[in-house]
Protein backbone atom coordinates (compact mmCIF):
# COMPACT_ATOMS: atom_id res chain seq x y z
CA UNK A 1 0.00 0.00 0.00
CA UNK A 2 1.71 3.38 -1.04
CA UNK A 3 2.65 5.82 1.89
CA UNK A 4 1.78 10.25 1.86
CA UNK A 5 3.65 13.11 3.40
CA UNK A 6 1.63 13.54 6.75
CA UNK A 7 -0.93 16.06 6.67
CA UNK A 8 -1.56 18.73 9.31
CA UNK A 9 -3.62 21.43 9.49
CA UNK A 10 -3.82 22.48 13.03
CA UNK A 11 -1.89 25.97 13.96
CA UNK A 12 1.23 26.38 13.04
CA UNK A 13 4.05 29.06 13.47
CA UNK A 14 5.22 30.53 9.80
CA UNK A 15 8.01 33.00 9.25
CA UNK A 16 5.06 35.42 7.49
CA UNK A 17 6.51 38.80 5.90
CA UNK A 18 3.43 41.10 5.55
CA UNK A 19 4.63 43.51 3.50
CA UNK A 20 4.79 40.03 0.38
CA UNK A 21 1.36 39.32 1.12
CA UNK A 22 0.01 42.68 -1.19
CA UNK A 23 1.10 41.41 -4.52
CA UNK A 24 1.93 44.19 -6.79
CA UNK A 25 -0.83 44.47 -9.81
CA UNK A 26 -3.88 43.10 -7.10
CA UNK A 27 -6.62 45.56 -5.91
CA UNK A 28 -5.11 45.54 -2.10
CA UNK A 29 -1.53 46.86 -3.71
CA UNK A 30 -2.73 49.42 -5.44
CA UNK A 31 -4.64 50.57 -2.63
CA UNK A 32 -2.52 50.34 -0.50
CA UNK A 33 -0.12 52.39 -2.67
CA UNK A 34 -2.79 55.14 -3.45
CA UNK A 35 -3.27 55.85 0.69
CA UNK A 36 0.05 55.96 1.43
CA UNK A 37 1.18 57.86 -1.30
CA UNK A 38 -1.69 59.74 -3.17
CA UNK A 39 -3.87 60.82 -0.96
CA UNK A 40 -4.18 63.69 1.71
CA UNK A 41 -5.19 62.72 4.80
CA UNK A 42 -4.25 65.52 7.16
CA UNK A 43 -8.29 66.20 7.13
CA UNK A 44 -8.71 63.11 9.32
CA UNK A 45 -5.69 63.92 10.92
CA UNK A 46 -6.70 67.05 12.56
CA UNK A 47 -9.63 65.25 14.58
CA UNK A 48 -6.85 63.78 17.10
CA UNK A 49 -5.40 65.87 19.70
CA UNK A 50 -3.53 63.34 21.68
CA UNK A 51 -0.17 64.36 20.66
CA UNK A 52 1.13 64.73 24.70
CA UNK A 53 -1.92 63.09 26.62
CA UNK A 54 -4.35 60.47 25.41
CA UNK A 55 -4.33 56.72 24.49
CA UNK A 56 -2.79 56.28 21.22
CA UNK A 57 -5.11 55.78 18.02
CA UNK A 58 -5.54 53.93 15.18
CA UNK A 59 -4.35 55.61 11.99
CA UNK A 60 -6.89 56.60 10.00
CA UNK A 61 -5.22 55.32 6.52
CA UNK A 62 -5.20 52.08 8.44
CA UNK A 63 -8.88 52.44 8.83
CA UNK A 64 -8.84 53.60 5.08
CA UNK A 65 -7.53 50.86 3.48
CA UNK A 66 -9.19 48.00 5.92
CA UNK A 67 -12.56 49.45 4.89
CA UNK A 68 -12.03 50.20 1.04
CA UNK A 69 -10.71 46.33 1.29
CA UNK A 70 -13.37 44.89 2.96
CA UNK A 71 -15.76 46.58 0.35
CA UNK A 72 -14.27 45.23 -2.54
CA UNK A 73 -14.45 41.71 -0.92
CA UNK A 74 -18.36 42.34 -0.42
CA UNK A 75 -18.12 42.49 3.61
CA UNK A 76 -20.26 45.78 4.54
CA UNK A 77 -20.16 44.46 8.62
CA UNK A 78 -17.99 46.16 11.07
CA UNK A 79 -17.97 43.29 13.04
CA UNK A 80 -17.36 40.85 10.27
CA UNK A 81 -14.57 43.44 9.19
CA UNK A 82 -13.11 43.16 12.82
CA UNK A 83 -12.64 39.32 13.07
CA UNK A 84 -11.46 39.18 9.67
CA UNK A 85 -8.47 41.63 10.47
CA UNK A 86 -7.55 38.71 12.75
CA UNK A 87 -7.96 35.93 10.63
CA UNK A 88 -7.30 37.34 7.06
CA UNK A 89 -3.47 37.47 6.31
CA UNK A 90 -4.33 40.38 3.55
CA UNK A 91 -6.19 42.27 5.97
CA UNK A 92 -3.40 41.92 8.66
CA UNK A 93 -0.85 43.05 6.16
CA UNK A 94 -2.93 46.29 5.36
CA UNK A 95 -3.64 46.74 8.69
CA UNK A 96 -0.14 46.39 10.15
CA UNK A 97 -1.39 43.76 12.45
CA UNK A 98 -3.09 46.57 14.91
CA UNK A 99 -6.34 45.02 15.06
CA UNK A 100 -8.74 47.46 15.36
CA UNK A 101 -12.27 46.62 16.44
CA UNK A 102 -15.75 46.78 15.17
CA UNK A 103 -16.78 50.27 17.43
CA UNK A 104 -13.72 51.58 16.16
CA UNK A 105 -14.51 50.65 12.32
CA UNK A 106 -18.14 51.84 12.84
CA UNK A 107 -17.35 54.88 13.94
CA UNK A 108 -14.56 55.66 11.42
CA UNK A 109 -16.94 55.40 8.55
CA UNK A 110 -19.78 57.00 10.06
CA UNK A 111 -17.78 60.12 11.26
CA UNK A 112 -15.63 61.13 8.15
CA UNK A 113 -18.31 63.80 7.14
CA UNK A 114 -17.62 66.47 4.79
CA UNK A 115 -13.68 64.77 4.15
CA UNK A 116 -15.45 61.61 2.35
CA UNK A 117 -16.11 64.16 -0.47
CA UNK A 118 -12.10 65.63 -0.55
CA UNK A 119 -10.80 62.19 -0.78
CA UNK A 120 -13.29 60.98 -3.35
CA UNK A 121 -12.20 64.17 -5.70
CA UNK A 122 -8.23 63.21 -4.88
CA UNK A 123 -9.17 59.67 -6.16
CA UNK A 124 -10.64 61.48 -9.38
CA UNK A 125 -7.78 63.39 -9.73
CA UNK A 126 -5.36 60.29 -9.62
CA UNK A 127 -7.74 58.71 -12.33
CA UNK A 128 -7.75 61.89 -14.59
CA UNK A 129 -3.88 61.94 -14.34
CA UNK A 130 -3.96 58.23 -15.40
CA UNK A 131 -5.96 59.24 -18.52
CA UNK A 132 -8.88 56.93 -17.52
CA UNK A 133 -11.65 60.22 -17.65
CA UNK A 134 -12.43 60.68 -21.53
CA UNK A 135 -14.68 63.26 -21.00
CA UNK A 136 -16.81 62.77 -24.36
CA UNK A 137 -20.13 61.44 -22.65
CA UNK A 138 -21.19 61.60 -18.89
CA UNK A 139 -23.86 59.22 -18.19
CA UNK A 140 -25.93 60.09 -15.49
CA UNK A 141 -28.46 57.61 -13.42
CA UNK A 142 -29.81 56.13 -10.08
CA UNK A 143 -29.76 53.22 -8.09
CA UNK A 144 -32.74 52.83 -5.13
CA UNK A 145 -31.30 50.56 -2.47
CA UNK A 146 -32.82 49.60 0.76
CA UNK A 147 -31.73 51.72 4.02
CA UNK A 148 -31.60 50.83 7.28
CA UNK A 149 -35.09 51.25 8.37
CA UNK A 150 -38.68 49.60 8.41
CA UNK A 151 -41.13 50.91 6.06
CA UNK A 152 -43.84 50.30 8.38
CA UNK A 153 -43.22 53.58 10.26
CA UNK A 154 -43.20 55.39 7.49
CA UNK A 155 -46.16 57.67 7.01
CA UNK A 156 -47.70 61.48 6.85
CA UNK A 157 -48.32 62.68 10.55
CA UNK A 158 -51.97 61.56 10.58
CA UNK A 159 -51.25 58.22 9.85
CA UNK A 160 -48.24 57.97 12.36
CA UNK A 161 -50.49 59.12 14.87
CA UNK A 162 -53.06 56.51 14.13
CA UNK A 163 -50.25 53.56 14.10
CA UNK A 164 -49.09 54.93 17.58
CA UNK A 165 -52.93 54.89 18.82
CA UNK A 166 -53.53 50.99 17.13
CA UNK A 167 -50.14 49.81 18.90
CA UNK A 168 -51.95 51.22 22.41
CA UNK A 169 -55.13 49.74 21.38
CA UNK A 170 -53.07 46.26 20.87
CA UNK A 171 -51.19 46.52 24.04
CA UNK A 172 -54.61 47.47 26.34
CA UNK A 173 -56.14 44.31 24.73
CA UNK A 174 -53.39 41.75 25.56
CA UNK A 175 -53.88 43.00 29.04
CA UNK A 176 -57.68 42.61 28.99
CA UNK A 177 -57.24 38.93 27.60
CA UNK A 178 -55.20 38.48 30.19
CA UNK A 179 -57.17 39.64 32.76
CA UNK A 180 -60.40 37.64 31.52
CA UNK A 181 -58.30 34.17 31.31
CA UNK A 182 -57.39 34.74 34.87
CA UNK A 183 -60.53 36.23 36.19
CA UNK A 184 -60.41 33.68 39.32
CA UNK A 185 -56.76 34.45 39.71
CA UNK A 186 -56.20 37.72 39.24
CA UNK A 187 -53.29 38.26 41.91
CA UNK A 188 -51.13 35.71 39.21
CA UNK A 189 -48.92 37.74 37.74
CA UNK A 190 -48.72 37.83 33.74
CA UNK A 191 -45.89 35.34 32.20
CA UNK A 192 -43.12 37.67 31.04
CA UNK A 193 -43.12 36.54 27.08
CA UNK A 194 -46.30 38.30 27.30
CA UNK A 195 -45.35 40.99 29.28
CA UNK A 196 -42.36 41.57 26.70
CA UNK A 197 -44.77 41.95 24.08
CA UNK A 198 -46.73 44.88 25.93
CA UNK A 199 -43.85 46.41 26.95
CA UNK A 200 -42.56 46.62 23.23
CA UNK A 201 -45.73 47.86 21.42
CA UNK A 202 -46.31 50.57 24.42
CA UNK A 203 -42.24 51.99 23.91
CA UNK A 204 -43.00 51.74 19.98
CA UNK A 205 -45.95 54.01 20.33
CA UNK A 206 -44.24 56.22 22.73
CA UNK A 207 -41.13 56.68 20.07
CA UNK A 208 -43.91 57.29 17.58
CA UNK A 209 -45.39 60.18 19.71
CA UNK A 210 -42.39 61.75 20.72
CA UNK A 211 -41.25 61.94 16.93
CA UNK A 212 -44.35 63.46 15.31
CA UNK A 213 -43.56 66.14 18.53
CA UNK A 214 -40.53 67.10 17.91
CA UNK A 215 -40.50 66.78 13.85
CA UNK A 216 -42.05 69.05 11.52
CA UNK A 217 -44.38 68.24 8.69
CA UNK A 218 -42.40 68.98 5.35
CA UNK A 219 -44.73 69.52 2.07
CA UNK A 220 -44.19 68.93 -1.49
CA UNK A 221 -44.20 71.19 -4.74
CA UNK A 222 -47.75 70.65 -4.75
CA UNK A 223 -48.64 71.40 -0.93
CA UNK A 224 -48.72 68.08 -0.22
CA UNK A 225 -47.22 66.44 2.90
CA UNK A 226 -44.41 64.16 2.64
CA UNK A 227 -44.53 61.21 4.08
CA UNK A 228 -41.87 60.98 6.53
CA UNK A 229 -40.03 57.86 8.39
CA UNK A 230 -39.44 57.38 12.47
CA UNK A 231 -36.89 55.32 11.98
CA UNK A 232 -34.23 57.31 9.65
CA UNK A 233 -36.41 60.11 8.67
CA UNK A 234 -33.95 61.60 5.25
CA UNK A 235 -35.29 57.84 3.43
CA UNK A 236 -38.35 57.75 1.36
CA UNK A 237 -40.86 55.24 0.64
CA UNK A 238 -39.64 54.25 -3.40
CA UNK A 239 -41.20 51.77 -6.05
CA UNK A 240 -38.54 49.21 -7.97
CA UNK A 241 -39.26 46.56 -9.86
CA UNK A 242 -39.20 43.80 -6.72
CA UNK A 243 -41.61 45.86 -4.65
CA UNK A 244 -41.81 49.06 -2.57
CA UNK A 245 -38.33 49.36 -0.55
CA UNK A 246 -38.00 52.37 2.42
CA UNK A 247 -34.45 53.80 0.87
CA UNK A 248 -32.53 56.37 -1.37
CA UNK A 249 -31.31 56.95 -4.62
CA UNK A 250 -28.02 56.16 -5.35
CA UNK A 251 -27.04 58.82 -7.76
CA UNK A 252 -23.85 58.18 -9.71
CA UNK A 253 -22.52 60.18 -12.70
CA UNK A 254 -20.37 58.19 -15.03
CA UNK A 255 -17.52 58.74 -17.40
CA UNK A 256 -17.93 56.11 -20.70
CA UNK A 257 -14.71 56.03 -21.45
CA UNK A 258 -13.42 53.20 -18.27
CA UNK A 259 -16.63 53.91 -16.60
CA UNK A 260 -15.26 56.00 -13.69
CA UNK A 261 -17.63 57.02 -11.69
CA UNK A 262 -16.64 61.38 -11.68
CA UNK A 263 -19.83 62.44 -9.15
CA UNK A 264 -21.83 60.93 -6.84
CA UNK A 265 -24.60 61.43 -3.97
CA UNK A 266 -27.67 59.96 -2.14
CA UNK A 267 -31.41 61.36 -2.16
CA UNK A 268 -34.10 60.05 0.22
CA UNK A 269 -36.77 61.16 -2.46
CA UNK A 270 -38.92 59.14 -5.17
CA UNK A 271 -38.07 61.99 -7.94
CA UNK A 272 -34.53 61.69 -8.90
CA UNK A 273 -34.55 65.35 -11.55
CA UNK A 274 -34.07 67.30 -8.76
CA UNK A 275 -30.37 65.85 -9.01
CA UNK A 276 -29.24 65.92 -12.65
CA UNK A 277 -28.65 69.90 -11.83
CA UNK A 278 -26.32 69.04 -8.70
CA UNK A 279 -24.31 66.10 -10.18
CA UNK A 280 -23.54 68.43 -13.63
CA UNK A 281 -22.07 70.77 -11.41
CA UNK A 282 -20.37 67.92 -8.74
CA UNK A 283 -18.47 66.89 -12.48
CA UNK A 284 -17.47 70.12 -14.02
CA UNK A 285 -13.72 69.96 -13.32
CA UNK A 286 -14.05 67.10 -16.38
CA UNK A 287 -16.18 68.81 -18.14
CA UNK A 288 -15.20 69.63 -21.36
CA UNK A 289 -17.09 72.35 -24.56
CA UNK A 290 -17.84 68.93 -26.41
CA UNK A 291 -18.99 66.68 -23.18
CA UNK A 292 -22.51 65.52 -24.18
CA UNK A 293 -24.43 64.46 -20.76
CA UNK A 294 -27.22 61.62 -21.24
CA UNK A 295 -30.23 60.74 -18.25
CA UNK A 296 -33.05 58.63 -18.52
CA UNK A 297 -36.70 60.12 -18.29
CA UNK A 298 -36.47 60.59 -14.46
CA UNK A 299 -34.21 63.57 -15.05
CA UNK A 300 -36.36 65.06 -17.51
CA UNK A 301 -38.28 68.64 -16.49
CA UNK A 302 -39.10 71.57 -17.80
CA UNK A 303 -36.56 73.53 -15.43
CA UNK A 304 -33.87 70.84 -16.04
CA UNK A 305 -34.42 71.08 -19.70
CA UNK A 306 -34.33 75.09 -19.52
CA UNK A 307 -31.11 75.04 -17.21
CA UNK A 308 -29.55 73.36 -19.63
CA UNK A 309 -29.88 75.68 -22.72
CA UNK A 310 -28.56 78.78 -19.96
CA UNK A 311 -25.99 76.34 -19.07
CA UNK A 312 -25.35 75.70 -22.93
CA UNK A 313 -23.96 72.06 -21.40
CA UNK A 314 -24.74 69.61 -24.61
CA UNK A 315 -27.48 66.85 -22.86
CA UNK A 316 -29.53 64.30 -24.19
CA UNK A 317 -32.47 63.84 -21.63
CA UNK A 318 -34.82 61.30 -22.60
CA UNK A 319 -38.74 62.44 -21.93
CA UNK A 320 -41.41 59.57 -21.67
CA UNK A 321 -42.50 59.94 -24.76
CA UNK A 322 -39.49 59.17 -26.99
CA UNK A 323 -39.20 55.55 -27.56
CA UNK A 324 -43.17 55.88 -28.62
CA UNK A 325 -41.59 58.18 -31.01
CA UNK A 326 -39.29 55.63 -32.57
CA UNK A 327 -39.54 54.19 -35.56
CA UNK A 328 -37.28 51.63 -35.26
CA UNK A 329 -39.72 50.24 -31.88
CA UNK A 330 -43.03 51.59 -32.57
CA UNK A 331 -43.33 51.47 -36.48
CA UNK A 332 -44.11 55.58 -36.76
CA UNK A 333 -42.11 56.72 -39.79
CA UNK A 334 -44.43 60.06 -39.35
CA UNK A 335 -42.00 61.23 -36.62
CA UNK A 336 -38.88 62.92 -38.57
CA UNK A 337 -35.91 63.90 -36.55
CA UNK A 338 -34.78 67.28 -37.27
CA UNK A 339 -31.34 68.21 -38.06
CA UNK A 340 -28.64 68.05 -34.70
CA UNK A 341 -28.98 70.47 -32.06
CA UNK A 342 -26.40 69.20 -29.49
CA UNK A 343 -24.18 72.42 -29.44
CA UNK A 344 -26.27 75.08 -30.94
CA UNK A 345 -29.17 75.02 -28.63
CA UNK A 346 -29.61 78.61 -28.76
CA UNK A 347 -29.53 79.37 -32.70
CA UNK A 348 -33.70 78.82 -33.17
CA UNK A 349 -35.17 80.09 -36.49
CA UNK A 350 -38.36 81.61 -36.54
CA UNK A 351 -40.88 79.80 -37.41
CA UNK A 352 -43.37 82.48 -38.31
CA UNK A 353 -42.27 85.81 -39.17
CA UNK A 354 -44.84 88.33 -37.76
CA UNK A 355 -45.65 91.92 -39.43
CA UNK A 356 -44.24 94.05 -36.93
CA UNK A 357 -42.53 93.45 -33.97
CA UNK A 358 -44.32 93.78 -30.31
CA UNK A 359 -43.87 93.93 -26.80
CA UNK A 360 -44.54 90.22 -26.57
CA UNK A 361 -41.03 89.53 -28.85
CA UNK A 362 -38.58 91.56 -26.80
CA UNK A 363 -36.96 90.01 -23.80
CA UNK A 364 -37.00 91.78 -20.23
CA UNK A 365 -33.83 90.42 -18.20
CA UNK A 366 -33.87 93.08 -15.75
CA UNK A 367 -35.05 97.25 -15.20
CA UNK A 368 -32.18 97.68 -17.27
CA UNK A 369 -31.66 95.60 -19.82
CA UNK A 370 -33.85 94.29 -22.64
CA UNK A 371 -32.77 92.03 -25.75
CA UNK A 372 -34.93 92.59 -28.77
CA UNK A 373 -35.43 89.49 -31.44
CA UNK A 374 -32.56 89.98 -33.36
CA UNK A 375 -30.56 89.49 -30.34
CA UNK A 376 -29.16 92.91 -29.98
CA UNK A 377 -29.35 95.14 -26.28
CA UNK A 378 -31.81 97.53 -25.07
CA UNK A 379 -30.57 99.76 -22.14
CA UNK A 380 -33.05 101.58 -19.46
CA UNK A 381 -32.88 104.62 -18.95
CA UNK A 382 -33.33 103.94 -15.40
CA UNK A 383 -35.73 106.35 -14.48
CA UNK A 384 -39.63 105.42 -13.82
CA UNK A 385 -41.86 107.48 -15.35
CA UNK A 386 -45.40 107.58 -13.68
CA UNK A 387 -48.95 107.41 -15.08
CA UNK A 388 -52.24 108.27 -15.29
CA UNK A 389 -53.36 104.93 -13.60
CA UNK A 390 -51.22 105.41 -10.53
CA UNK A 391 -48.45 102.84 -12.45
CA UNK A 392 -45.15 103.92 -13.66
CA UNK A 393 -43.71 102.89 -17.15
CA UNK A 394 -39.64 102.22 -18.10
CA UNK A 395 -37.96 103.48 -21.66
CA UNK A 396 -35.77 101.14 -23.50
CA UNK A 397 -33.63 102.53 -26.18
CA UNK A 398 -31.59 100.56 -28.85
CA UNK A 399 -27.95 101.79 -30.01
CA UNK A 400 -28.27 103.58 -33.42
CA UNK A 401 -25.63 101.62 -34.92
CA UNK A 402 -27.77 98.19 -33.96
CA UNK A 403 -30.51 99.41 -36.05
CA UNK A 404 -28.74 100.85 -38.73
CA UNK A 405 -27.48 97.28 -39.69
CA UNK A 406 -30.11 94.94 -38.26
CA UNK A 407 -31.81 92.73 -41.20
CA UNK A 408 -35.11 93.11 -39.20
CA UNK A 409 -35.25 96.78 -39.26
CA UNK A 410 -38.46 96.61 -41.86
CA UNK A 411 -40.35 94.60 -39.05
CA UNK A 412 -39.27 96.42 -36.43
CA UNK A 413 -39.75 99.95 -36.88
CA UNK A 414 -42.51 102.05 -38.03
CA UNK A 415 -40.48 104.53 -40.15
CA UNK A 416 -37.34 102.15 -41.41
CA UNK A 417 -36.17 105.54 -43.70
CA UNK A 418 -35.12 107.17 -40.88
CA UNK A 419 -32.37 106.91 -38.14
CA UNK A 420 -34.14 107.02 -35.12
CA UNK A 421 -33.23 103.33 -33.23
CA UNK A 422 -36.24 101.37 -31.44
CA UNK A 423 -37.35 102.42 -28.02
CA UNK A 424 -39.99 100.94 -25.98
CA UNK A 425 -41.99 101.73 -23.39
CA UNK A 426 -43.68 99.47 -20.82
CA UNK A 427 -45.73 99.26 -17.50
CA UNK A 428 -43.80 97.00 -14.40
CA UNK A 429 -47.09 94.81 -14.28
CA UNK A 430 -46.85 94.22 -18.33
CA UNK A 431 -43.13 93.58 -17.86
CA UNK A 432 -44.13 90.59 -15.45
CA UNK A 433 -46.45 89.51 -17.46
CA UNK A 434 -44.24 89.27 -20.74
CA UNK A 435 -41.19 87.74 -18.24
CA UNK A 436 -43.51 84.78 -17.45
CA UNK A 437 -44.75 84.09 -20.60
CA UNK A 438 -41.25 84.46 -22.30
CA UNK A 439 -40.25 82.49 -19.71
CA UNK A 440 -43.09 79.83 -20.62
CA UNK A 441 -42.19 80.09 -23.97
CA UNK A 442 -38.50 79.51 -23.79
CA UNK A 443 -38.90 76.36 -21.77
CA UNK A 444 -40.96 75.04 -24.50
CA UNK A 445 -38.30 75.95 -26.82
CA UNK A 446 -36.06 74.64 -25.30
CA UNK A 447 -37.87 70.84 -24.79
CA UNK A 448 -38.58 70.86 -28.44
CA UNK A 449 -35.10 71.40 -29.34
CA UNK A 450 -34.31 68.81 -26.78
CA UNK A 451 -36.63 66.55 -29.08
CA UNK A 452 -35.49 66.89 -31.69
CA UNK A 453 -32.21 66.29 -31.02
CA UNK A 454 -32.45 63.32 -29.17
CA UNK A 455 -34.67 62.20 -32.21
CA UNK A 456 -31.89 61.79 -35.00
CA UNK A 457 -29.36 59.18 -35.68
CA UNK A 458 -26.88 60.79 -33.87
CA UNK A 459 -29.15 61.49 -31.10
CA UNK A 460 -30.31 57.85 -30.73
CA UNK A 461 -26.28 56.51 -31.09
CA UNK A 462 -25.63 58.94 -28.41
CA UNK A 463 -28.23 58.05 -25.61
CA UNK A 464 -28.03 54.34 -26.04
CA UNK A 465 -24.55 54.28 -24.81
CA UNK A 466 -26.30 55.51 -21.91
CA UNK A 467 -27.39 52.00 -20.84
CA UNK A 468 -23.34 50.05 -21.60
CA UNK A 469 -22.08 53.29 -19.80
CA UNK A 470 -23.65 53.57 -15.93
CA UNK A 471 -25.82 50.03 -15.54
CA UNK A 472 -21.86 47.83 -15.39
CA UNK A 473 -21.32 50.23 -12.53
CA UNK A 474 -24.10 49.26 -10.43
CA UNK A 475 -24.27 45.84 -11.67
CA UNK A 476 -20.55 46.00 -10.30
CA UNK A 477 -21.12 47.39 -7.12
CA UNK A 478 -24.83 45.91 -6.02
CA UNK A 479 -23.96 42.55 -7.38
CA UNK A 480 -20.07 41.62 -7.59
CA UNK A 481 -19.61 43.63 -4.49
CA UNK A 482 -22.70 42.35 -2.97
CA UNK A 483 -24.14 45.70 -1.83
CA UNK A 484 -27.39 45.47 -1.58
CA UNK A 485 -28.59 47.95 1.10
CA UNK A 486 -27.18 50.89 3.50
CA UNK A 487 -26.61 49.75 7.22
CA UNK A 488 -26.00 53.51 8.22
CA UNK A 489 -28.78 56.15 9.19
CA UNK A 490 -29.20 59.53 7.88
CA UNK A 491 -28.78 61.33 4.42
CA UNK A 492 -24.79 62.19 5.42
CA UNK A 493 -23.87 58.68 6.76
CA UNK A 494 -25.58 57.15 3.69
CA UNK A 495 -23.48 59.45 1.53
CA UNK A 496 -20.37 58.51 3.38
CA UNK A 497 -21.07 55.13 2.83
CA UNK A 498 -22.24 55.62 -0.91
CA UNK A 499 -18.75 57.41 -1.94
CA UNK A 500 -16.93 54.93 -0.43
CA UNK A 501 -18.16 51.90 -2.47
CA UNK A 502 -17.92 54.50 -5.56
CA UNK A 503 -14.22 54.68 -4.35
CA UNK A 504 -13.46 50.94 -4.49
CA UNK A 505 -15.08 51.24 -8.10
CA UNK A 506 -12.95 53.63 -9.14
CA UNK A 507 -9.76 52.50 -7.67
CA UNK A 508 -10.62 49.31 -9.37
CA UNK A 509 -10.35 51.01 -12.73
CA UNK A 510 -7.09 52.26 -11.35
CA UNK A 511 -5.67 48.63 -10.75
CA UNK A 512 -7.16 47.12 -14.16
CA UNK A 513 -4.82 50.09 -16.12
CA UNK A 514 -1.56 49.13 -14.39
CA UNK A 515 -1.59 52.03 -12.25
CA UNK A 516 1.93 51.11 -10.02
CA UNK A 517 2.06 47.38 -10.75
CA UNK A 518 5.44 46.71 -9.96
Amino acid sequence: MARYKNQDRNGLFLPVILSEQIVPGSFAFALDYLVDHELDLSGLDARFRNDEVGASAYDPRVMLKIVLFAYSQGMLSSRAIARTCIHNVQFVALCGNSQPSHAHIAKFVSGMGEQIKTLFAQVLMTCDAQGLIGGDLFAIDGVKLPSNASKERSGTFEELLQRARRLERAADKIVELHQGLDYCAQEEPMDSRRQARIDALRREAARTREFISVSSETTGRKGIEIKTNVTDPDSGKMATGKGVIQGYAAQAAVDTGHQVIVATDVVGSVSEHGMLIPMIEQSRPYLRADTVIVADAGYHSKDNVQQLADLDIAALIADKHMRKRDERLAGQGRFKPAAPTLHNKATVELASVPKHFGLSDFQFKSPRLCICPAGKKLVGTGRVYPLANGQGQRIFRADATDCASCEFRSLCLRNPEQGTPRSIKISRKTSRRIAAKNETVNQQRAIDLMRQAIDTPSGRALYSRRIGTVEPVFANLRHNKGFSRFNLRGRDKVNTQWHLYCMVHNIEKLAASGWQKA
